[in-house]
C-alpha cells in the first residue's frame, strides 16, 4: 500500500543532484564590474609613489582630455603582461595615468625600469581605497575616462595587443 514511500529519499537525491550538476555547467559570471561606468570619477587625490611622477587626483580627469586611468602593481603578472601594449597606446598618443596598488616606491621603479614606463603619473594607493572607489576588483583594469570626467568604459584584465587599435578608437571617441 505504501511502497511508492521507498522511493521518495531516491526521488530527493536525484533533484538535489540535477541541481547541483546544472549549477557546475552554468556558472555564475565571477567579473565584477564598476558601476561608475557612465559616472563621474570618485573624488580622490593620491601622493605620486615614485619621486619622479607626480601623483594622480580625480581634479586632473574632465579638462577636455579623454585618458586612461590604469589600476596595477608591481607585483602583478598579467601586468608585466599588458606592459607592451600600454607603450604602443602612450606611442599612439594616448594619454595613460596609473594608480599603484598595494606597492612599495623601490618595487614600482623596478618594474618601470624592466616594462616600459607609459605613465604620466602614478598615484599611491597602499590600501586600496581608490581602487575600490572605482569599483575596481583586480589589478590590472584599465578605466577610460572622457574629457568630461566620466568613466565611459572599463577593460577589466590585461590589454591584448588586438585590442590597442580598439581602446585608441575609443579615446578618440571620448573627446
Amino acid at each position: 500500500m505504501k511502497r511508492w514511500l521507498i522511493w521518495v529519499p531516491f526521488i530527493v537525491f536525484a533533484g538535489l543532484l540535477w541541481l547541483v550538476a546544472s549549477e557546475m555547467l552554468s556558472p555564475a559570471e565571477r567579473v565584477v564590474r564598476s558601476q561608475l561606468v557612465d559616472k563621474p570619477v570618485p573624488a580622490f587625490a593620491l601622493d605620486g609613489i615614485v619621486p619622479d611622477k607626480p601623483g594622480v587626483a580625480s581634479a586632473d580627469f574632465g579638462k577636455g582630455e579623454p585618458r586612461l586611468l590604469n589600476v596595477f602593481a608591481s607585483w602583478c603578472v598579467p601586468c608585466i603582461a599588458e606592459a607592451p601594449q600600454l607603450m604602443a597606446l602612450k606611442r599612439a598618443g594616448v594619454r595613460i595615468d596609473a594608480i599603484a596598488i598595494r606597492d612599495r616606491p623601490d618595487a614600482v621603479r623596478r618594474f618601470l625600469a624592466r616594462n616600459g614606463d607609459p605613465y604620466a603619473t602614478i598615484g599611491d594607493d597602499r590600501t586600496s581605497r581608490v581602487q575600490l572607489a572605482l569599483g575596481s576588483s583586480g589589478v590590472p583594469e584599465t578605466f577610460l575616462i572622457d574629457g568630461r570626467g566620466r568613466i565611459v568604459r572599463q577593460h577589466i584584465g590585461d590589454i591584448r595587443a588586438d585590442e590597442v587599435a580598439d581602446l585608441i578608437a575609443a579615446v578618440k571617441a571620448a573627446r
